[in-house]
Formats: C-alpha cells, structure tokens, sequence
C-alpha cells in the first residue's frame, strides 16, 4: 500500500468517526425527544425543531443540513437515529388519531406534524424507505405511512399524493420485492383502520382511487392462466410468495368491506376474492409454499362463511352492512369454482402438512405425527359451505346424488391425512372429531351438514329409513352428529346454555333447525341412539386437542366473548308456533340485543358458578361429568340434586338396557335447558324471547314420553 493511499485510508477513517460521533449526539437527542413523548409531554424544543430532528434521523443528515441531502445514500453511519425516527413517527401520529395526548401536548404534536407534512415533505421521505434493503427500516416507514395516511384521512379528508403515486405504480408493475410489499401492507392497515373506525365514506373515496390499480395486481398475481403470472417468472422466488401472502391479506380486507360497508360502497375491488377464486384454488394446490396455500384456504374459508375480517373487526361492525348487488352471484361464483375443482379431483391436490408447533418444529416418530387441523377444517368447511349454497341458489338443481358424490370426495380427502377419522368406526363422528376444539367452526359444520341433509331428503325421494342410512354413510345423519355433539360436551346443558346466548357460534339457527327435524322423526333419532350405543363410538377429543392438530397462529386468536346483534329476536312472533317460524341467517344479523353485557353475566351465575370450558371437561368420565353438571344445577329449594341414578322431571324410568343411555342422557339435557331457560325467562334475565324454542325443547321431551317404551324394545 502507498504512502498516499495510507493518508487516504486514515482521512476516511478519521471521517467515519466524526459521522458516527455525530449519529450518536443525534441519536441521544432523537432518544430524549421519543421519551417525552412516550410519558406524554412535550419537549423543550420547538416543533421545528423536532421536526427538523426527526427528518434528520431518517434520511441519515445533521439537523440543520440542506433538505437535498436525504436522499444520499453515501453516508454510513451505525446510528439507530432511522428507526427512532420511523418509530417516533408512528408514536405521534398514532397518538394523535386516538386521542391520548392531553390538549396542550395535542397541539404541540399536531404542529410537529404539519411542519414535516407540508413543509418537510415527510410523505416522500417515508415511501422512499419502502426499498430499503434494511427489512426493519422498510417495514417502519411502511407502519409509519398507514397511520399518516390514515391521520391526514381523518384531519382533512384528502389522499396522499405521493403515497397514492408510489402505490398505483408498485400494483401496475407488480414487481415482487420490498417496495409492492410495503405497499400492500401500508395499504391493508390504513382500510383496517377506516374500516373498524366506520369511516365507510372515507374508505369508498380511498378504494375507488386504488380501484383500478389493485385489479390489476390481482389479474398479474391470480391469473386464470398461471403461465402470464406477474408478467414474469417470479413463481419460483422466495419474494412472490412473501408478496402473495400480504396481498391475500389485502383481499381479506376487501372482502371484509363488503360485509360492513354493504350497497354504501360497491367497487370490483371489494369482489376480487370471489372474481379470482379459481386461481386461489389452484394457489392452494400449487404454491411451493405451505404457509402461502395455507393463508389461502383461510382466506375462501373465511369468504364463504362471511366472517372475513374475524380477527380484527368486531361482530357489530361485521353485520352492519346491506348486501351489495352483486353479493349472490359473487357467492355462486365463489360456489361453482370450488365444486368445479373438487369435481376434477381438485382435493387429491391439496396437501397437508403435520402439524406445526409454537416456537418451530421438532423430530417426532412418524406413528405419532398428527395433521394439520386447521387446514382440514379450512378445506371441509370451504366445501360443505359451497355445497349448501349451490344447493340453496337458483342454478343449484343438482341431484342428491350428486351433492352427496361431494361429501363422499371430503370424506375419502379427510382420510389421507387423519387415522383417528380413517379408523373411526362411524363416519359421522368426523365433525366432532375434527371441529373438537374450536365451537363456532364445530356449529357452522353441523348447520351446514343438516341443510345439506334436508335438501338430499326432498331430492332423494328415499324413504326416512334409506334416507338417513345414506346419511351415514355420508357422515351426514343429522341425528349422530347432534348426538356426537352433545356427548362432546358431556351432555352437559350448561355448554348448550353458553352456545344459546353466546355470539360466537351460529348455535340457535342449527339448535331450531335440528329440533324440528327431531320432532318430525324420533324414529330415526332413535336409530341413531343405538347405533352409537353399538358401535362404541366414544369421542376422545384430546385426539384433536390444539397441540396435536397444529392449531397455530392462523386460527389461535382468543375471542372476547360479546353480546352483540347475532341471535334471534322471537319478541315479535309472541307466541307463534314453532312450525312458522323460519330461523335464517338475515334475522339473525338484524336482531337488537336488549340485554347489558353485566345481565348476561348474571344468566351464567343463575347456573350456580361459572361454566367451565368445554375441552376442561375431557379427561373424566362421561357419567361423572353428566353428574356435575347436573348437580351445579341446584338452586335452593327450587330444585334438587340429581344423581346418575336418579332420572330427570318428567322422564320414564331407564329400562336398565344400554341401548336406552344415550337417549335418556340426551333427552335429559334437553330437559335441563328447558328448566334452565325458563328461570331465566321468568327473572328476565335471558337475553331473547325464547318461547318459541321453549316450545320445540317441550316437544323433544313429550316425543320421548311416548316413543320411548317402543325405543327401548326394539334392542
């Protein structure tokens, strides 16, 4: 090495020093700054000053410097000042938009603000980080967008220009990297926010600007051709699934709007999910990545149930919407993509993985290995839902033959990948053994199951015998699986009283529907006891617990219980009889809950102590489970302490024969929810008018009063 090129080498180090001495200082300050602001007080600067500091640190400048040089890439500080600054941003603005800073510091930080929004071009200097190579700094300048966006949305109404420019140009190239992915994530997180907020004005003005662009995306991601995706041979990169994931994000999102904004807002944008489902099929059965084929199964699931949106929008704002127009042909498409695929062996396909585990993977013996629940339950519930609406619209005349061809493919697609259903000795049991852990999907499968039932019974032109025999050998009969439900829970009228006045499963409509179906046909019911009887089939569902069946991040959210407009409102139809009354999603979504949260807290204390959760109750024995709960029923002189062998008001003697127990356990927990239902209707402490389904829950007890000699004979 030269002497001169040693001086060179010393100067640029001496340089480097003073760079780094100085980020430092800068640092310090942008620390003391952030400070402040986290307790909530203003700092001994001017808010140009601050401003001026906060630019500083994000675009790698001394304070005071001249604007131009933010851009300059040359400067190689090892300064935390960008992610301070990125992150004091967010901190701000965010604060701002929820109201949490006092008045004096409000105004201080709304004038912060307005020195980097308009004199400072702040905007510009964010989405420039969206292709930083560093994936932190992209990511904060992407969270720092959404709620700028989001906060000049809610102060003045108007679009970011440069933010919209950045973003149309990303979705029209849809060049998988850093740049679309902040794009589509800034973006996903600013309609999350307009959406929860209910600022459905402001969120149709924001999506119709991006209407055009994002349908262009999705035809380059989602092409009907995979040969023309992305304009390029992207499919094979790390980065197109990473972007793929964030746009199905998005769609969820879309399709989410949809629900909450209604006929308010109706753009093609909103309706992509169901426009572009056969290439998210094909997604799930081609993409080289699980998590990718995963997010996508979740994403159709959660469209056909009309729950998109479940983990971050609450109940209320979900069902506040009119449908839109296009609303039934968009979920007939959605229906005929699937059943297309599924009758061109879409489901040999589709593959699933063993179950993952939080915190990564481990070796385990492959006797012991269990699937992946949630993609089973994503994939049955996404074909039963489909099979139900195709049945239920206009172009859905297909035979029975037909519909049940469909849950023959689910069934044969189930056993690839689960010995307890390949093993279990009757294929009925699947719902409960698959759906074990998580209620509302358990419900929404047995709803689904009965409607595809009664269609095959009007279709088939079987007798009830032959009809529900078929059933089985479907998985379908409506009375096993009610009965699998209910031994589930251990017979156990308190859980039933839970799913009834809860929000989060679709409880009473399945409840109604099945107790007419019952009353019309205890024979079958009947049939059904000794079956079950017979076989033995006794459900273990720690088979299926959330360890073993890989219940992970994509379906762990915790849910919140809450009572609002879900359950049916009977006030209107007083004493109506139960054969008239139609119990239908739309009036489920429209009902007004009258009760405060704390009055229904007060209908769990008037069953003597809190209701335990339902997988708690698996590890002891079915009769002595059945006893406990039975005995939490007392309640002072009103009632009495009940004993297995001791039978419940109003119910014969058991027969002493085995084929009678599942019955009699059965009718019994009908009659403790009556009785139960009934106190709480007396002390006005039920959330609904049940008089009705009081009604159907009399017949099931009268029906069993004189039928039940005849049952216990015929074994």
């Amino acid at each position: 090495m030269t002497v001169g090129a040693g001086r060179a080498s010393s100067s640029s180090r001496s340089s480097m020093e003073l760079t780094v001495s100085s980020g430092d200082h800068a640092g310090d300050s942008l620390t003391q700054v952030y400070s402040c602001f986290l307790m909530g007080s203003s700092p001994g600067r001017s808010a140009a000053e601050v401003a001026d500091l906060v630019l500083s640190g994000m675009c790698g400048r001394e304070p005071g410097e001249d604007m131009a040089c933010c851009h300059d890439n040359s400067t190689a500080r090892s300064s935390f000042s960008p992610y301070i600054s990125l992150s004091l941003v967010a901190r701000i603005t965010r604060s701002l938009t929820s109201q949490s800073f006092n008045p004096a510091v409000k105004s201080y930080s709304e004038e912060v603000m307005r020195v980097m929004l308009e004199d400072m071009d702040l905007m510009s200097h964010l989405v420039h980080h969206f292709q930083s190579e560093d994936q932190i700094i992209s990511h904060l300048a992407a969270k720092s967008v959404s709620v700028c966006v989001f906060y000049v949305l809610q102060t003045s109404g108007t679009i970011s220009p440069v933010m919209r420019q950045t973003c149309e140009q990303a979705f029209h190239s849809s060049v998988p990297g850093t740049m679309l992915d902040a794009c589509l994530w800034s973006l996903t997180e600013v309609f999350k926010n307009l959406l929860k907020g209910a600022h459905q004005e402001i969120f149709g003005r924001l999506l119709a600007a991006f209407d055009s662009s994002l349908s262009s995306l999705c035809s380059d991601f989602l092409p009907e051709d995979r040969r023309t995706r992305c304009s390029g041979d992207f499919t094979s990169s790390r980065l197109w699934e990473t972007t793929l994931c964030l746009l199905l994000d998005l769609l969820e999102v879309l399709t989410a709007s949809t629900l909450i904004c209604g006929a308010s807002v109706s753009l093609r944008s909103q309706r992509l999910t169901h426009i572009h489902s056969s290439a998210l099929l094909e997604t799930i059965s081609g993409s080289s990545e699980y998590f990718v084929r995963k997010r996508a199964v979740l994403l159709l699931k959660r469209t056909v149930l009309q729950k998109a949106g479940e983990d971050w929008a609450s109940g209320e704002v979900l069902l506040s919407g009119l449908k839109h127009e296009h609303f039934s042909s968009d979920m007939n498409r959605l229906a005929q993509s699937v059943l297309t695929a599924v009758a061109a062996d879409w489901l040999k396909t589709v593959h699933v993985e063993s179950a993952s585990f939080f915190g990564g993977t481990r070796a385990i013996r492959d006797e012991d290995q269990k699937p992946d629940c949630v993609m089973l339950r994503g994939v049955s519930l996404l074909l039963l839902k489909t099979t139900e609406l195709h049945i239920q619209s206009a172009a859905g005349s297909s035979s029975a033959a037909e519909v049940y061809r469909y849950l023959q493919s689910l069934w044969s697609f189930l056993r690839r990948f689960s010995v307890e259903l390949s093993e279990a000795p009757h294929r009925c049991c699947w719902v409960s053994l698959l759906f074990g852990d998580q209620d509302d999907d358990m419900i929404e499968a047995a709803k689904t199951s009965l409607s595809i039932f009664l269609h095959h019974r009007r279709c088939s032109g079987l007798d009830d015998s032959a009809e529900l025999e078929a059933a089985c050998a479907s998985g379908n009969n409506p009375h096993c699986i009610f009965l699998l439900l209910l031994q589930s829970i251990s017979f156990d009228h308190s859980i039933l009283l839970d799913f009834l006045i809860s929000t989060e499963t679709c409880f009473l409509e399945y409840f109604v529907r099945y107790l007419k179906y019952l009353t019309a046909n205890w024979q079958g019911f009947a049939a059904a006891c000794r079956r079950i009887s017979e076989s033995d089939c006794c459900l273990s569902l720690q088979q299926c617990s959330p360890a073993a069946c890989g219940a992970d991040a994509f379906e762990s959210t915790v849910k919140v219980e809450s009572f609002g407009p879900r359950l049916v409102q009977y006030g209107s139809s007083g004493e109506s009889d139960p054969e008239d009354m139609e119990v239908v999603q739309d009036e489920l979504r429209t009902f007004v809950h009258e009760k405060s949260i704390s009055s229904v807290l007060e209908v769990k204390q008037e069953i003597s102590g809190p209701i335990e959760p339902v997988r708690q109750k698996q590890d002891e024995s079915s009769l002595n489970k059945a006893n406990s709960a039975l005995e939490r029923e007392a309640e002072g002189s009103s009632s009495q302490t009940l004993h297995s062998e001791q039978t419940g008001p109003n119910l014969p003697p058991l027969s002493g024969q085995e084929t009678c127990e599942t019955s009699h356990r059965a009718v019994l927990c009908v009659t403790q929810l009556r009785e139960v239902v009934t106190r709480l209707q007396a002390k006005k402490l039920f959330p609904y008018n049940p008089s009705s389904l009081l009604k159907l829950l009399a017949q099931v007890e009268k029906c069993s009063q004189q039928n039940h000699p005849s049952h216990c004979n015929k074994s």
